[in-house]
């Protein structure tokens, strides 16, 4: 008598690897869109650091709110006040003068050939500290001052890059303009070097991002604005109750019609180091601001990071089932490789683009060039456990604060 043969695995599969040819297919023909988009986004970045910023350089406040102690802070805090700016002035805001920060700041201002100002601004009432400090310095701000810059405690600015920022504001059409950070590793693999380089790649991704006049978001370690916009705007009513100051920025200048420029000449370099916790904290941190703040632009990620993960992972089982039954699947892997190789082609113009607005780090560049290209193909994967997260609490920790956050503008202390 003869056995019967069992259907092949193949045949079994059939409506499987159908699925597996769809979601591949359609999976490729976002990467080859988000390639093309890589592509603009790089000539528009050659595009401005071959333009001359301008003459525009009136009388400017530069404020940076701070907090604790993080390595490099010195460093960062001095090249404000040696930025090639003719007429500006600093003012640094602290939450409490029992901060850390204070001493550094102090010594900062000894040595500042600029006018420095020590902002005391209190403790934070149903707000986030960074916002509430910023409002206190702002406040605090003279009459003469036409235009206002923000930047952040953790970057490491070159002496052109305030000019530059400032510049494009000659038209008063402009809402404001904004710059982004370039995380540069700060840590040999194995000793946390990984997490700095995942959150290097991550926030790389991020960068891309900016470009579009309607797509451009204000960012808190670098945005200018003319005072009477701020005023004209109401960014103090719109950060009432706000724990992202730039977020709600972006809001108060969208919901008033004035544009945001993003300036890829002003790339800010941040080398602080990153564990493997802090890193999942600072990116879920992120994506959860974003729910909140935009959720347009939540829906949006959520979609593209969560399908491309989904995506490789049912590529995955396909191919690992096809190799099991002794079917073909050399072919399967192959397409399926593409995707992937899309992120790292996307990751490259990455690279050269921040090598070509960051001269002045170019050894640092080079040496970690592999993490803009070769992580690029896993940070979806990161990107895709921020936004189930987000899904999962309202709650995050910032500086050693936790906050609940409600809603744009209600926020809630839960612990100092």
């Amino acid at each position: 008598m003869r056995t019967p043969r069992c259907p092949p695995v193949f045949a079994i599969l059939a409506p499987v690897l159908y699925l597996f040819y769809l979601l591949v297919v359609v999976q490729i023909a976002l990467g080859l869109y988000s390639l093309w988009d890589g592509y603009e986004w790089f000539r528009m970045v050659r595009g401005r650091l071959s333009s001359h910023a301008g003459f525009y350089a009136p009388v400017t406040a530069l404020i940076c709110p701070c907090k604790g102690v993080e390595p490099g802070l010195e460093d960062n805090l001095t090249a404000l006040t040696r930025l090639d700016y003719a007429n500006y002035e600093i003012y640094f805001s602290l939450a409490t003068s029992l901060d850390p920060a204070l001493k550094i700041v102090e010594r900062v201002k000894a040595a500042s050939q600029r006018p420095v100002h020590i902002v005391i601004a209190g403790p934070p009432e149903n707000c986030g500290e960074k916002v509430h400090n910023l409002r206190r310095a702002v406040e605090s701000l003279s009459e003469n001052f036409e235009v206002i810059v923000f930047t952040d405690s953790d970057v490491r600015l070159p002496k052109g890059w305030l000019t530059k920022l400032v510049a494009p504001l000659q038209d008063a059409r402009i809402g404001a303009t904004t710059a982004y950070r370039w995380i540069i590793p700060s840590r040999a693999i194995g000793s946390g070097g990984f997490s700095s380089a995942m959150a290097s790649a991550w926030n790389a991704s991020v960068a891309t991002m900016l470009g579009r006049p309607r797509e451009n978001f204000c960012w808190g370690g670098g945005t200018a604005i003319r005072k009477s916009t701020f005023n004209d705007v109401r960014v103090l009513e719109a950060w009432e109750g706000a724990i992202s100051d730039d977020f709600a920025l972006t809001k108060a200048l969208e919901s008033a019609g004035r544009q945001i420029i993003f300036c890829p000449e002003c790339l800010a370099a941040t080398l602080h180091p990153w564990t493997g916790s802090s890193l999942l904290e600072f990116t879920s941190r992120q994506i959860l601001i974003t729910r909140i703040y935009a959720p347009r632009r939540w829906a949006m990620g959520a979609a593209a990071h969560v399908s491309y993960v989904l995506t490789l992972i049912f590529a995955a089982f396909v191919i690992l089932t096809q190799m099991a039954g002794g079917d073909p699947w050399m072919n399967l892997a192959l397409i399926a490789f593409v995707i992937p190789f899309l992120a790292v082609m996307k990751g490259v113009l990455r690279t050269i683009a921040a090598d070509e607005m960051l001269p002045e780090w170019k050894a640092h560049l080079r040496q970690w060039s592999w993490v803009w290209t070769a992580l690029a193909p896993i940070v979806p994967f990161l990107f895709a456990w921020n936004f189930i997260s987000s899904l999962l609490t309202k709650r995050i920790r910032w500086r050693n604060m936790r906050y609940e956050l409600v809603s744009p503008s209600v926020t809630r202390i839960l612990q100092r």
